[in-house]
């Protein structure tokens, strides 16, 4: 069962509307009950379509205040009650699911501290924020699509217990060789050059063990919850490793976020979203697998990827030179994690 105000999916005996607030009326149960079911094999149903995509303004599926779409934009936020619209191919449609995380870190004072303890982190980079000047410092309240992907990437490699086996004894009889032809003294060149040559060339035959190492069959599963920031303009600053505290988040609400904040809307949509977490999730298997394995072949990933929720965030965006050179931290005010930089090394 769908609001009949705000079109969000609700539980079929929902009596008021967790996103906007509306009461589900008796008539309005009776009429999803009494709908016609699809035809089989027909696709699931949408959600309702608001506008079609060339509109210069539409209205607010919460609360009918009209929302007028920037050029470019495909994700928009309603300023009166947070209710949020998004642009796919079908044309405007409200969307479903949107969170955010409760910012923590509020004032510039709590961000600034946060980030000097960061930027002075390690022997290489102490004083680093003091020798540094403060340029801009800036809360933003950033979308991002949170997608949910799951991935299994299968492959052969070889058995890993066949390849450290094959490597002990390798190493071992490499020992025996060069004690017997160098005589463990300063006059051992010619041992020395013969294991170097026999460990270069066992290595490329896969040691001593040659045909013994057998090939196995793997497979790696994993279920990410992938953030895709939905902005081209953030693009160099979007999140791989980074994880959001997702446990924290909440339903989405403009009287949580301070007057100073400016809650952004977004040019990367659903769609767009989806392709961009798949690929980047099929790298990140590729680089657990060969972090597990030397010797891996025949790899391949399959991704399913379903409708991702809008998440916003409050960002600090600090921007900061170094005797010339520029310094841009990305700071999560819910986590006060550190989602990317740039300049910072």
């Amino acid at each position: 069962m769908y609001c009949m105000r705000c079109g969000t999916q609700l539980p079929e005996d929902a009596i008021f509307c967790y996103k906007c607030g509306a009461r589900i009326s008796v008539s309005d149960q009776q009429t999803r009950q009494s709908a016609p079911a699809a035809a089989p094999g027909a696709p699931a149903s949408s959600r309702a379509v608001l506008a079609d995509a060339g509109v210069t303004e539409l209205k607010c599926p919460g609360c009918g205040a009209p929302i007028k779409p920037q050029f470019g934009e495909m994700v928009v936020t309603c300023e009166y009650c947070g209710s949020s619209v998004s642009l796919g191919s079908a044309g405007w449609q409200g969307v479903q699911k949107h969170t955010m995380l409760p910012l923590k870190l509020a004032t510039k004072e709590q961000a600034i501290e946060t980030i000097k303890s960061i930027m002075d982190r390690g022997l290489l980079r102490k004083h680093l924020e003091e020798e540094s000047v403060n340029e801009e410092i800036a809360l933003s309240v950033v979308p991002y699509w949170i997608v949910p992907v799951s991935a299994r990437t299968t492959y052969t490699a070889v058995d890993a217990a066949a390849e450290v086996g094959s490597i002990a004894t390798t190493a071992a009889l490499f020992g025996l060789m060069g004690g017997a032809f160098g005589g463990g003294g300063r006059n051992s060149g010619f041992g020395t050059g013969m294991m170097e040559g026999a460990m270069f060339g066992g290595m490329a035959m896969g040691g001593f063990g040659g045909g013994r190492n057998t090939l196995r069959a793997y497979s790696l599963d994993q279920n990410y919850q992938f953030p895709v920031v939905a902005m081209k303009a953030l693009n160099e600053y979007q999140p791989k490793d980074y994880q959001f505290s997702l446990q924290d988040r909440t339903l989405f609400s403009t009287s949580a976020i301070p007057k100073c904040a400016k809650i952004l809307n977004g040019d990367i949509g659903e769609e767009s979203a989806k392709n961009s977490a798949r690929t980047v999730v099929d790298q990140l298997q590729s680089e657990k697998v060969h972090k597990q394995h030397h010797m891996v072949q025949k790899m391949e990933t399959q991704t399913d990827v379903s409708d991702p929720e809008l998440m916003h965030v409050p960002v600090w965006f600090a921007r900061f030179d170094h005797k010339g050179k520029k310094i841009v931290i990305v700071l999560d005010a819910n986590s006060a994690g550190i989602i990317n930089s740039i300049g910072l090394d």
